[in-house]
């Protein structure tokens, strides 16, 4: 496969509203960012990738956008904005913006010249039906909670949202709708953004006739995602966004696709007729999740993650390229998910990192994951701010009458706000984040676990992210080397090689509390060691040897 920047890269998350307040109103800023930009820099990462900033009314935290062309007043102005991307720029760092185009906020001009009156310009920027019965016009349910549509009294036609009511889906049936959203991506480009995290891209297409969905639960509503995920014409609508802007800048893609498959990453991803560079998809974070979906949280078991992170590794080798993520916005903290965020909090951490950055792909580190934070554990629903985690709280206790306390647990574990709690700088109030109060509670460990604390410790979660950063950049292996899994059946470690050019690596993660025999091929054996995350580590790979609780071991073969 070619040789590109994007796949040599890594790439840092940043949530503005969380990441550093210059101005001490509570909120996160542009102007905060620039002043990290050091951090960011002594770190080692190649590439932002950053959560909207545009104006919106915030009903979804940014990702409502009412004017895609200026900034959120909370988040500064354009004039601050340029200064951050001239920074970033300085240090080598490439910018990658949000673009938020399945849907709009409902207070975005479009919409609200759409919604005066059927025969408006800009009625047909959104997917408006009439009812049936008194009812909506089909039977889908939102991604949160209740039904997709939502009735407008005005024009007395309900109006699409697969997310909240507030997020009316465009229409990309509608040839000027598409050239508007090509003319805004031109703009950031030409500004100088680097390329673009695509919102749900893969949700623009809808069947035609927008058809009820299978009743497979009590639910009024149901999962139309048969009719809205890689719709018919998907694929038509990327092609021509790449021949009308893509093509002609050095642009970076990763398109976050819900449900899809390694066929679809390999398809969309492909080098010769590829739509985006690498994709987002949900499949190994969902190996937490029960029949129930999201909230219905299970344990799990190592073996489906390795049958998931294998199948995506085998099958897009070669053929396409894939994002490699265990934390963003929308996502719990890994440490907490797949580590151990108490007594082991440090070696888990460190064992994820390794484990996830010797895979193929682009890896992804989400502010606060090189520090090691962890959930957040509110016990009042007063102390959340999420609109999903919010709606299913009033399904759940209020409407359906489940406990309050086992709603609480299923949000310990998957609610948005873990990832959203401020970022942790130092041990001052609030974390250092703002003088002011913080728009989201901090976590009350960051005595514990900041910034100032993990620069200050050659030994800490910071200085082994930075060398894995600088190793990839000095091992072609990383980028381009196949993987082998070893152990399959393992339940407790998970152990793969990667191989190119003649150099192998090994690696070998224990995630489990346990003390774990590692029983290896004898041809495997040698080398040196990479990377470790205990001391009194052998040199040298011998075939049989033992892995404590959370370690991590890379050889050079």
């Amino acid at each position: 496969m070619a040789q590109q920047w994007w796949k040599e890269s890594v790439v840092y998350q940043i949530y503005p509203r969380s990441f550093n307040d210059s101005n001490g109103d509570g909120i996160g800023d542009i102007k905060g960012i620039t002043e990290k930009l050091d951090y960011l820099n002594e770190l080692g990462i190649d590439v932002v990738w950053l959560s909207p900033v545009y104006k919106s009314p915030n009903d979804d935290n940014g990702y409502d956008i009412s004017d895609y062309r200026n900034i959120m007043d909370e988040f500064g102005t354009m004039e601050d904005w340029e200064e951050m991307l001239k920074g970033m720029h300085q240090r080598g760092i490439r910018l990658v913006m949000d673009l938020v185009v399945n849907h709009s906020s409902d207070e975005h001009a479009w919409f609200t010249e759409a919604r005066k009156s059927k025969d408006n310009p800009y009625r047909d920027y959104y997917i408006w039906r009439d009812g049936k019965e008194g009812l909506p016009p089909n039977n889908w349910g939102s991604f949160f909670g209740g039904s997709a549509w939502e009735y407008d009294e005005e024009s007395e036609e309900y109006f699409l949202h697969l997310f909240s009511k507030k997020q009316p889906d465009l229409n990309w049936e509608n040839e000027k709708l598409r050239e508007e959203v090509y003319d805004l991506m031109k703009f950031w480009l030409d500004k100088g953004a680097d390329g673009f995290r695509m919102d749900v891209i893969n949700l623009i297409s809808k069947t035609p006739g927008l058809p009820d969905a299978e009743v497979t639960s009590d639910s009024a509503f149901q999962w139309g995602g048969d009719y809205f995920v890689n719709g018919p014409k998907f694929m038509d609508y990327m092609i021509e966004m790449n021949e009308e802007v893509l093509s002609k800048y050095d642009a970076m893609t990763v398109g976050e696709m819900p449900m899809a498959t390694p066929e679809d990453g390999k398809r969309y991803t492909n080098e010769e007729s590829g739509i985006v560079n690498m994709l987002f998809q949900f499949e190994h974070m969902d190996v937490t999740s029960g029949p129930g979906g999201k909230w219905d949280q299970q344990p799990w078991k190592l073996t489906d993650l390795k049958k998931i992170i294998s199948k995506w590794q085998n099958e897009l080798h070669g053929t396409g390229w894939n994002s490699l993520y265990m934390e963003n916005h929308d996502q719990p903290r890994s440490v907490s998910v797949f580590g151990d965020d108490q007594q082991y909090r440090v070696e888990s951490a460190k064992m994820l990192a390794a484990w996830l950055h010797f895979l193929q792909g682009t890896p992804y580190i989400y502010q606060g994951q090189e520090l090691g934070m962890t959930n957040v554990y509110f016990d009042s629903i007063e102390d959340y701010e999420d609109i999903e985690t919010l709606n299913m709280y009033q399904e759940e206790v209020m409407e359906k009458g489940t406990k309050t306390e086992d709603v609480l647990k299923a949000i310990h574990k998957k609610g948005r706000d873990n990832a959203r709690t401020p970022m942790q700088w130092n041990d001052q109030e609030h974390a250092g984040f703002t003088t002011g109060t913080p728009w989201l509670k901090v976590n009350e460990n960051y005595p514990e676990v900041n910034a100032q604390k993990a620069l200050s410790d050659e030994n800490s979660i910071f200085y082994f992210y930075k060398n894995l950063i600088r190793l990839r950049k000095e091992l072609p292996v990383m980028i381009h080397g196949d993987y082998q899994l070893l152990l399959e059946e393992n339940e407790n470690l998970y152990v793969y090689t990667r191989s190119y050019d003649g150099t192998t690596l090994l690696v070998a993660a224990n995630f489990s509390k346990e003390t774990c025999e590692l029983k290896l091929p004898e041809i495997l054996n040698g080398g040196k060691l990479l990377v470790h995350n205990y001391s009194g580590v052998a040199n040298q790979l011998h075939n049989e040897s033992n892995m404590r609780p959370y370690e991590v071991k890379v050889y050079l073969l």
